[in-house]
């Protein structure tokens, strides 16, 4: 152990432990502003300085460790002065226009400057531009960049892409993309982990609430939206209320006072991607087919796999995800019984994900009616601003049911938004395909949790089924090079290309330095344990669709409005091969 002194107060801390640690051990607030723990730690910003006793020098508290003895300032006037040039000269450098900023509220620079009274700045202004790509669902704004290098330790040490790097040195410093490309020349997986992690309002997703609040509009449209399953676990965290108040339930009512004609449940389509990638499985299971069998539910994942690896394409499940059997219901079944042309009904999706707006652009992915089956795709961020500008009092809101009949779910379907989640599920419903019988609900457990590789083998009759979870890309690619030198074997493989799936995707709102995917992903668990229906099978309203319009999984019309050809488009990888 370690002792030392902070601020007169007296501290013990293990060894190898920082200042930082020091202090907020003995509840002494020293400002950070690029530190992120465990991920950069690098003293970039120098914000963090203090004043040892006996030093020159001030060091930055986020990476010198704590020695015995040591007498520590964190608030001597040499560091306050410090600390109000380092922020002043990053401010110089910096496009102070918060007002029209997404993250203005929420950038960490504006809180900084904001606890340290800084409200002039002397120094000359001299703001690096760019100018984004217009489409391309994640926008980069150099104005607004401090070069904390946070984007480019999580796009390296998490996600292993390696899309950011530092550009130039000295006062031309910059952080831009690799090898000189323009960022949609890349295979970015859109993970959107970058954005999650800047402090600031450097990097987004393309805003569309314009074309949403356009839909709502017009007369003429039939406005219909879909909520994922993490989104529930997050929607309301932008205004500060318990899960316990924001339940799906209010987030339906919600939705309804922004004007939306139905509200469904992505849950219900989870349920349905079980039943044909779980039909997929057993198929391949048990005619030799390709295997592993590859979930295709994560558009991060995809994109990461054709781009990086696209030698697996074939091991996909052809299988869309929820948001794309969504959208394809809608606009087949659901105008049928609306007895509306497909056309006139706008599809809406809310995702956890700045991939999905991809995902939702790809031409192969929209046979329901020629045009886009699901039309926008919007972030649970997204979701909340618009929330926001139509002044919808959420502390006030009803508890309203989900509309009927893409509104029903199961437990199962709801675990989608957790790392393990759509294993989980799928294994729930092959037993039951397989045996006829259901399994314990919780039979499967055991590829739950934050691991990032967990691995698992089932007996269903008789038959042993090796599966494997990942989630993080970083521990994607370690699998998948451990399948290729033939290191490991699996049946069926589950990937999330964030940090504990969905739950902790790159549309979920933004808690600096803090991360929640586990917290939100026990609320998942807890609505399955809640539900009295957990077996995807057992979903009445899928049962129904089956029975009144896909015949059975597999059949003929769900693999032309349920299924796709992962072949049919490429990444710029691909391209250039």
């Amino acid at each position: 152990m370690v002792k030392l002194t902070v601020d007169n107060v007296a501290v013990e801390v293990e060894n190898g432990a920082t200042i930082l640690d020091a202090a907020r051990k003995a509840n002494i607030h020293i400002p950070t502003l690029c530190y992120f723990k465990e991920l950069n730690e690098i003293g970039a910003c120098r914000i963090c300085v203090v004043e040892v006793k006996g030093n020159e020098r001030l060091v930055a508290a986020c990476n010198t460790k704590a020695e015995d003895g040591m007498v520590i300032l964190t608030n001597s006037p040499r560091v306050r002065e410090a600390r109000n040039v380092n922020i002043k000269l990053i401010l110089s450098e910096h496009d102070c226009y918060c007002t029209t900023c997404v993250r203005s509220g929420t950038c960490q620079l504006q809180k900084v400057a904001n606890d340290l009274n800084i409200f002039s700045n002397d120094y000359e202004t001299r703001i690096e531009r760019n100018k984004p790509h217009g489409d391309f669902p994640l926008v980069r704004d150099a104005g607004r960049c401090i070069k904390c290098m946070r984007c480019i330790q999580v796009c390296d040490k998490v996600q292993a892409l390696h899309i950011w790097e530092v550009q130039n040195t000295g006062s031309r410093t910059t952080v831009a993309v690799k090898n000189h490309k323009k960022l949609w020349e890349t295979d970015c997986s859109l993970c959107g982990q970058c954005i999650t992690h800047c402090p600031t309002g450097a990097l987004r997703e393309r805003d569309d609430t314009e074309k949403v609040y356009a839909a709502l509009a017009d007369p003429s449209k039939i406005t219909v939206v879909q909520f994922a399953p993490a989104v529930r676990t997050a929607w309301a965290e932008a205004f500060g209320l318990s899960p316990e108040f924001a339940t799906e339930k209010r987030m339906v009512a919600a939705a309804k006072a922004l004007g939306f004609n139905y509200v469904f449940d992505t849950d219900f389509s989870a349920d349905l991607t079980i039943m044909e990638e779980g039909s997929e499985f057993l198929d391949r299971l048990q005619n030799g087919k390709a295997l592993p069998l590859m979930t295709s539910c994560c558009p991060g994942w995809v994109r990461f796999l054709k781009g990086q690896y696209p030698e697996f394409t074939d091991n996909l499940s052809t299988a869309k995800s929820p948001q794309q059997m969504f959208g394809a219901v809608t606009k087949s079944y659901f105008a049928k019984l609306l007895g509306v042309r497909p056309e006139s009904i706008f599809c809406v999706s809310v995702m956890p994900c700045t991939a999905k707006k991809h995902e939702c652009s790809i031409e192969n992915m929209n046979d329901a009616c020629g045009e886009p089956d699901v039309d926008v795709s919007l972030t649970t961020r997204e979701f909340s601003r618009m929330l926001r500008a139509d002044h919808v009092g959420v502390e006030g809101l009803p508890e309203c049911e989900f509309d009927s009949p893409l509104g029903a779910a199961t437990g199962a379907g709801v675990i989608f938004g957790a790392t393990g989640g759509v294993m989980e599920a799928a294994l729930r419903s092959a037993y039951f395909l397989v045996t006829g019988e259901n399994p314990d609900a919780d039979a499967f457990s055991g590829v739950r949790g934050l691991d990032g590789w967990k691995e698992m083998t089932c007996d269903i009759k008789d038959t042993k089924v090796r599966v494997a979870v990942v989630s993080g890309l970083k521990n994607t690619r370690k699998l998948l090079e451990a399948l290729k030198a033939g290191e490991v074997s699996y049946d069926f493989i589950e990937v999330m290309a964030c940090p504990g799936g969905c739950a902790g995707g790159g549309g979920q709102p933004i808690h600096d330095g803090e991360e929640r995917a586990g917290s939100r992903g026990e609320l998942l668990y807890k609505l399955d344990r809640e539900n009295p229906l957990r077996f995807s099978h057992e979903n009445p309203e899928v049962q129904t669709l089956y029975k009144d319009f896909l015949e059975k999984p597999l059949s003929h019309t769900a693999h032309r409005l349920l299924h796709t050809d992962h072949r049919a488009w490429e990444m710029p990888q691909e391209s250039e091969e």
